[in-house]
């Protein structure tokens, strides 16, 4: 019994370390570039119906936060498919190590928004940069199993989200502060994994 424990363990050690050494081509450029347009759609409700963010922290963090939350679903809901259909036996695997390599920027992000939001509501402006920052380090840690290009989105991130820090108080609150990088970050990777797709990657499966 042991001898199968080990050679089950082995199997699943080769699994994990070709997931490693595999481009993830999980992620569909349509849905990404459906975030950007959200991100857009978010930033033109929030010039529209709230005007005066930093009176109203939690209208801000709640709107920005739900915009996220719903990108990320539309997100995981197309990466299980297209990982099932185009990484076959090894999406499980690969799933789990997008997943792990993203997921401690989504969790800082989300956590500097409650501090702010409960203990420094007066530094919300920093909230945009922060975010911009931290999910550049997120699209850094992923670098490593996509495609080579996609190192240009996390500088874009890094870049827009130093430039927002250099603001202060409401006009780094500008609802296109937030809305306007994460538009074009977002075309930005969506283009990158179009062009540099597989072919097969971008024909949906037909029925038989």
């Amino acid at each position: 019994m042991s001898d199968l424990h080990k050679a089950l363990g082995d199997i699943t050690s080769i699994r994990r370390q070709l997931a490693l050494t595999t481009e993830f081509r999980g992620y569909g450029p349509v849905t990404l570039a459906a975030t950007g347009l959200l991100a857009l759609a978010a930033a033109a409700a929030q010039s529209r119906w709230l005007p005066a963010p930093a009176h109203h922290p939690h209208a801000y963090i709640t709107l920005w936060i739900a915009t996220a939350v719903l990108s990320a679903a539309l997100i995981a809901f197309e990466t299980l498919t297209r990982s099932r259909r185009i990484h076959s036996g090894l999406a499980s695997e690969m799933i789990y190590m997008a997943v792990a390599q993203f997921l401690p920027a989504a969790a800082a992000g989300l956590l500097a928004a409650l501090v702010l939001a409960l203990a420094a509501p007066t530094a919300l402006w920093m909230l945009p940069s922060l975010w911009q920052i931290i999910f550049s380090l997120g699209v850094f840690a992923s670098c490593r199993f996509l495609p080579r290009p996609i190192l240009a989105v996390g500088i874009w991130y890094l870049l827009t989200g130093l430039i927002c820090l250099s603001a202060s108080g409401a006009a780094a609150l500008n609802p296109w502060a937030m809305g306007l990088p994460f538009a074009i970050g977002q075309m930005l990777v969506a283009a990158i994994l179009y062009f540099t797709a597989e072919p097969t990657d971008l024909t949906e499966p037909t029925d038989a």
